[in-house]
């Protein structure tokens, strides 16, 4: 049983994987035996990360610097890990941000950098990582952070999330779209995860635990995510186990979306 979850040989790239959810889910795709490349665009956060990964789990990772929002960065970042690693059989993709505005006052400049950044990015490496496995013939696994913005906007008002619950929308179904097109060996799905406190929230969630999850006492869970929420679901995805998953998003949410 415990060898449909092990990533041992496999390749895996997680772009945005320095901070946050895509660390966590570099580190314990690393921790289930892959060799993982991750990527973002500023070269001190990787080393950063690649640091604190080794510290964690004492996984050496590879890393490489590029905007995944620009085609030739996309193309570079294929060829370096093709050439560190020979091939790629797991692609993560958890990078965007987040901007809030009035749905009345949201500026275009913001709109469009949040698609280049949360939606364009993903169709990029999809594009370019699913045709490389396509032509290697190899068992892929794409897996896109998503949200459970992507599917429940939010009461009283929205909290200026107009503009990243239409990407996460997005990312939805460029997730179902590519299930399609890159069938029947090549399974892509997302995780949707809830509020999570990520090094970008701090400072804006409460500084204290029980504050912070205070915020999430009307979920089943009562209380908010945390990166490391997301490895067990990722390894999931990555692995043997979810073979027969594809088209699908699951949503460690502490049960958000099964109450509305």
């Amino acid at each position: 049983m415990t060898n449909l979850f092990d990533l041992t040989g496999r390749k895996a790239v997680v772009v945005g994987g320095a901070g946050g959810i895509g660390q966590a889910i570099a580190e314990g795709l690393a921790e289930a035996g892959a060799q993982v490349m991750i990527s973002s665009r500023r070269e001190e956060a990787l080393k950063k990360a690649q640091e604190e990964i080794k510290k964690n789990c004492g996984a050496d990772i590879l890393y490489y610097a590029g905007d995944a929002s620009k085609e030739e960065d996309v193309v570079s970042l294929l060829q370096e890990a093709l050439s560190q690693m020979g091939t790629v059989d797991i692609l993560v993709n958890s990078q965007g941000f987040n901007k809030k505005y009035p749905g009345t006052e949201f500026p275009l400049d913001q709109w469009n950098a949040m698609f280049d950044a949360n939606v364009k990015s993903v169709m990029l490496t999809c594009k370019y990582f699913g045709k490389s496995m396509k032509e290697h013939n190899v068992h892929g696994k794409i897996i896109n952070v998503s949200s459970v913005r992507g599917i429940r906007a939010v009461a009283n008002g929205g909290g200026g999330n107009v503009g990243y619950c239409a990407t996460k929308g997005a990312v939805e179904m460029l997730t179902k779209a590519y299930a399609s097109d890159l069938r029947p060996n090549i399974q892509v799905n997302a995780i949707g995860p809830t509020i999570t406190y990520t090094p970008m929230m701090v400072g804006i969630l409460p500084d204290s635990e029980e504050d912070r999850n205070k915020i999430a006492d009307g979920m089943p869970a009562q209380r908010i995510g945390y990166p490391e929420d997301c490895k067990g679901t990722a390894i999931f995805l990555a692995s043997a186990a979810s073979n027969f998953v594809t088209g699908s998003t699951i949503y460690p949410d502490g049960g958000l979306t099964a109450i509305g």
